[in-house]
């Protein structure tokens, strides 16, 4: 029997890990699918407290994994198949096999938006792609016109990220001014190899019949104009989705997936406690889903103390 299973391994996760296993919980910290979480696919994190000069996403979370296991957390690769809810017991199935634990936390995170439009899915790995740090480099893309779908910080950044390979960066937005921080849209247009494509969306990814990406068909807003943009790559950046599929039916949950609370990191199940990117709906930052993974943690440590008095 676990005193504390954490699913995930993003700030939150890793946050309350730390705390977890300082207190000499031995936390379990179960990956998922992706490890990290999705600071990994990062480049330079410049907004985390303590590094003046910033920090590589995949290191920051590096760094936090170790801290973590230095004071006792058990981290394993694996993903939970199914979660049971019982009277003061939570049963994991985690790859085939069982788990039982007085306390869980769930620091699931969140994965990328789609576009869902015609080629997107049929040319995802063959230049549709969800992460430009990850991909950028590729022979594929380099010297060649790329595209970037959004108009966040995560657009901005990946826009950026891009021109050191790209020959040229096309950003598309459906509105006519970014919605990315004052510093982050600054840089982007002041950007010579990024061209701005306002108030436009992508209707579809060519082209699938050649098994890879050619170009996208878009359409201007404001003019209802239909257009073609030669590109080899794709990088959609509009946004997440929660990782809140697996407890749909046994937690509360938003209409748009997020967990429900009442403010905190609690739930209707006692001993098992939300934190990060899969309840925050509002802020999505690194340093708030360390907040929240150290505000579960500290929770977690109560409800046990609870238990043993």
């Amino acid at each position: 029997m676990e005193n504390v299973v954490i699913i995930g391994t993003g700030c939150a996760g890793l946050t309350a890990a730390i705390y977890t296993a300082r207190a000499n919980l031995k936390p379990l910290v179960l990956t998922g699918t992706m490890p990290g979480g999705l600071l990994t696919t990062t480049s330079i994190v410049e907004n985390f407290p303590g590094f003046p000069e910033g920090v590589d996403g995949y290191e920051l979370m590096t760094r936090m994994q170790a801290q973590a296991e230095k004071f006792g957390a058990q981290v394993k690769f694996a993903t939970v198949d199914s979660v049971k809810f019982g009277d003061g017991v939570t049963e994991l199935i985690v790859d085939g096999e069982p788990v039982q634990t007085r306390t869980l936390i769930i620091a699931s995170g969140a994965g990328h938006k789609h576009l869902h439009v015609p080629g997107e899915d049929e040319l995802e790995k063959k230049g549709v792609t969800y992460c430009a740090t990850c991909d950028g480099a590729l022979p594929m893309f380099r010297n060649q016109p790329v595209v970037v779908v959004g108009g966040g910080d995560s657009a901005c950044e990946e826009a950026t990220y891009l021109t050191r390979f790209a020959s040229k960066v096309y950003l598309i937005h459906r509105r006519d001014t970014l919605r990315a921080s004052r510093i982050m849209a600054e840089r982007t247009l002041a950007n010579p190899k990024i061209e701005m494509v306002w108030d436009s969306v992508v209707t579809e990814v060519t082209d699938v019949a050649a098994d890879k990406v050619t170009g996208v068909k878009l359409k201007n807003l404001k003019t209802g104009a239909e257009s073609h943009l030669p590109c080899t790559g794709v990088f959609v950046a509009i946004g997440h989705v929660p990782n809140t599929s697996l407890f749909k039916g046994t937690l509360d949950l938003h209409e748009n997936g997020y967990f429900k609370t009442d403010g905190t990191v609690l739930t209707k199940i006692p001993g098992v406690f939300v934190a990060g990117d899969c309840v925050d709906s509002v802020y999505r930052q690194a340093i708030t889903a360390a907040g929240l993974g150290c505000s579960a943690a500290i929770e977690a440590e109560r409800y046990l103390a609870g238990l043993n008095s």
